[in-house]
């Protein structure tokens, strides 16, 4: 690359050393996400059945609370994106951002396994807050190791997914073993082993960022008044004053939540559309376009991300899992989505590749609806085996959870990977970091309205396969009528992305 290359967001761009055809920091970036996400999915699989178990002892009246607790957490986790994207801006740059947050997402995971309610609570609030600082910087460096032109970035991006879901497939399989067959001593798996080695693995992720970022050669590094230390100080104390906040938060309840939620989406909104006039019409036409696909990503995550919530009652109530004398692990179905990423992400870019080199790459609107119809295809499969597979222990095949988790993973390429491309794309030049918040903002809304929809799902007494037909036959019929109008809307976004591809 030259010397020339110009970030979106920072000036120029140092020569690197090319790793497979890429920027060398990137497989650093790659390695520190690779055990974040071993630490976050670490965690997942275990959160709502953990809830059950250890707060309602048991009883399947709390799946409700559950799923509502996990929505409202994975949605502050995205929610505080926006301000870990502010604080790298304009206070302490992105580099600091991340040992921070690393080093408080550390410290909440290590806090849940401590048994009681307002612990775990607190130990939750202390990951949000650390993943706000954390997730979004990260990212966003990602996008300041291309030029803006460079057609590597769309590439660069899905190598950096892959990452992510190594991390992730990794992570329930490896938890699952130490709690159920190494440290398990009855019928509930060790759940505080899990949370405790998702600690370790956040640590890995700390320790590899803060000895690896020398590579970088002064991206992310806090410059000018970025690098005074008063100003890391300050962060430190007001992540410690914000915890409580969150904690309450969480406590709120999700009905409450998604209030605040959307009153942030709109200041959000604001503060971009007004940075994109004064940058001109063009910028002002990218921002908006940003916005209208924030809209439809919501509408996404709010069902995909039943993978942490009802899924897991389904898979642990409704579906055989049983192999002659071996039970498949509920556990384990957090890894198919992983295997499917790993497996379909170079295949779907030679995909994108290829239809480009035909002109007949699909805009990024369509790419976002066919990540859509794709979601609605996966509750369509749950329809059909809800109504028509069910055997007469009142369970559904295997393969149809499992093959659920691979078509909601094709949509998840058609529209993740893209999506973080896109906001370095589109965003204003000076708020690339905000504009990344505000893609986590929108995924976060979808999860809080993603447990709220699993709450019903489950229902007052726990999940049953009627509640399930219900709720997932309403969710295949949002997502396809979704997906459908992106597709007929797309010419109009695409003319204002102004040319972006």
């Amino acid at each position: 690359m030259s010397g020339a290359a110009t970030s979106p967001a920072k000036g120029p761009i140092p020569e690197f050393k090319q790793i497979m055809g890429h920027p060398a920091p990137l497989w650093m970036l790659f390695m520190t996400e690779f055990w974040e996400r071993f630490a976050f999915y670490g965690i997942r699989w275990a959160l709502v059945l953990y809830i059950v178990a250890q707060f309602y002892g048991g009883d399947a009246v709390g799946q409700a609370d559950a799923n509502l607790t996990y929505g409202s957490y994975l949605a502050l986790v995205y929610a505080g994106a926006v301000f870990g994207g502010y604080v790298a801006d304009r206070v302490i740059g992105y580099q600091r951002s991340i040992i921070v947050g690393a080093i408080f997402m550390a410290a909440g995971l290590f806090m849940i396994t401590i048994p009681s309610q307002d612990i775990f609570k607190l130990g939750l609030a202390t990951i949000i807050v650390g993943n706000g600082m954390f997730k979004p910087n990260i990212s966003a460096m990602v996008g300041q190791l291309y030029s803006i032109s460079d057609t590597r970035r769309d590439s660069g991006f899905t190598i950096f997914y892959m990452g992510i879901n190594a991390g992730a497939f990794i992570s329930p399989i490896l938890t699952q073993q130490l709690a159920q067959n190494v440290f398990n001593t009855g019928d509930t798996p060790a759940y505080k082993i899990v949370f405790f080695a998702s600690g370790v693995g956040m640590l890995l992720s700390l320790v590899w960022f803060y000895f690896g970022r020398k590579q970088l050669k002064g991206i992310g590094a806090p410059v000018g008044e970025l690098a005074n230390p008063k100003r890391l100080i300050g962060v430190i104390i007001g992540s410690l004053v914000v915890i409580p906040v969150v904690y309450l938060l969480l406590q709120a309840g999700a009905a409450n939540l998604q209030v605040v939620l959307t009153v942030l989406f709109i200041i959000l909104a604001l503060m971009l559309i007004v940075e994109g006039v004064r940058e001109g019409a063009v910028s002002r036409d990218k921002t908006i376009a940003m916005m209208i696909i924030f809209f439809f990503n919501i509408l996404f995550w709010c069902f995909f991300e039943q993978a942490g919530s009802s899924f897991t009652f389904l898979a642990d109530q409704i579906v055989n899992r049983d192999f002659g004398d071996w039970t498949f692990p509920v556990a384990w179905f957090q890894s198919v989505n992983s295997i499917a990423i790993i497996v379909c992400a170079p295949i779907i870019a030679a995909i994108w590749v290829a239809m480009g080199k035909r002109n007949v790459n699909p805009s990024i609107p369509r790419k976002f609806g066919l990540g859509i119809i794709f979601n609605g295809l996966a509750f369509g499969l749950l329809m059909y085996a809800l109504t028509q597979l069910i055997n007469d222990q009142g369970k559904i095949p295997f393969w149809t959870l499992f093959m659920v988790y691979v078509v909601q993973s094709i949509g998840e390429l058609c529209l993740s990977p893209i999506g973080l491309s896109m906001v370095t794309k589109l965003a204003p030049t000076r708020l690339v970091g905000l504009g990344m918040g505000g893609w986590f903002l929108s995924t976060g809304i979808g999860n809080n309205l993603s447990g709220i929809f699993a709450s019903h799902v489950s229902g007052e007494t726990g999940m049953s396969v009627a509640s399930a037909l219900d709720g997932y036959t309403f969710g295949f019929w949002i997502l396809l009528g979704g997906g459908v109008l992106l597709f007929l809307i797309a010419p109009l976004i695409q003319k204002l992305m102004h040319g972006v591809k």
